[in-house]
């Protein structure tokens, strides 16, 4: 693992879920930042999910020093309890892209780097130049609103319309700037929302983490921890009102209201907010500054999960964008 790929609240996390020990599930595997840490404090095996095929191509030089410690499975953390075949001790989960992605101009992530207007995760399905180019103007412009929250959605939707086909990562970036002031010093590039949210709609994200949650909640044991560290609002929300509604401490309710059955709740919130990064990682990671970790611990209740309507997860149409 490149040592400038270190994943983002590592120690804060293994200090939430500490002890660490048995089985675990690193959802996001990456460049294996999470699953080495984990085997390090105390785990005894970690199975690392990546639906990207390329992550384990650069693991290959170093994973096999774990022995059989470390199995490495091509999929989506959606489908974690089928993907492991056991109950597991713990799940965790590093949401969005990954900086070693970012990195490689060719993936087409990144503003920053011209490459290929790509940003399939899987290296399968439409890519985003395909949704662009084919898509009508008024859901690319749901996808930067609802995705990116993106207040200026229908002014770049039209100049993306205008400008095709996008072919380049550089291509879209310069038209996304065109459609919004020039950034201020400090201020992010102007392009970042709707790459975001671009992103998040070629790889069906949000869709992929409502299922990975409840998937997680099917696979944990009884005391087994979930702990998932997300970058945007929009993420954290959808975590945050997963926790809130299988651990039955979302608040709210009436008085005069008739009572009901409240299932049992399926976890526990060992922490009431949110973890952040302490301030010597954030000086020294910038990517730090944005990340927020939940944790939760299952109980014995049944499994059961939550709607995409309950966490209140944008609803856009299906890609292919008619």
């Amino acid at each position: 693992m490149s040592e400038s790929h270190v994943p983002v609240l590592l120690q804060p996390l293994l200090r939430a879920v500490a002890p660490v020990s048995g089985t675990w599930l690193d959802g996001t595997f990456g460049a294996g930042g999470y699953s080495r840490g984990l085997l390090a404090a105390g785990a005894d095996r970690v199975i690392g999910v990546d639906r990207d095929p390329l992550v384990f191509d650069m693991a290959a030089s170093w994973a096999g020093e774990y022995g059989d410690r470390l199995r490495l499975v091509e999929g989506t953390f959606s489908q974690m309890d089928q993907l492991a075949g056991e109950f597991l001790d713990g799940v965790v989960l590093d949401l969005g892209v990954s900086s070693m992605q970012l990195d490689l101009a060719e993936r087409g992530f990144s503003f920053l780097r011209d490459g290929p207007l790509d940003m399939r995760m899987e290296q399968a399905g439409p890519s985003a130049a395909d949704l662009l180019n084919t898509a009508e103007e008024a859901v690319i412009a749901d996808v930067l609103y609802h995705y990116g929250e993106e207040r200026a959605a229908r002014r770049i939707a039209r100049a993306i319309v205008a400008a095709r086909p996008l072919t380049r990562t550089a291509q879209l970036a310069e038209v996304v700037a065109s459609c919004l002031p020039r950034p201020k010093p400090g201020q992010s590039h102007p392009a970042t929302r709707s790459f975001q949210a671009i992103r998040i709609w070629v790889n069906d994200e949000f869709r992929q983490l409502v299922d990975g949650l409840s998937a997680a909640e099917r696979a944990l044991k009884p005391g087994g921890k979930l702990a998932v560290v997300s970058f945007h609002s929009l993420e954290d929300r959808i975590v945050k009102r997963f926790m809130q509604a299988r651990s039955n401490s979302a608040g709210g309710g009436s008085r005069y209201a008739p009572v009901q059955d409240v299932a049992p709740p399926a976890f526990t919130m060992p922490f009431r907010r949110a973890i952040g990064p302490d301030p010597e990682e954030e000086a020294a990671n910038p990517r730090a500054r944005s990340a927020l970790l939940r944790v939760a611990v299952r109980t014995d209740a049944p499994a059961g999960g939550v709607g995409a309507d309950a966490l209140a997860m944008p609803r856009l149409p299906a890609k292919g964008g008619h």
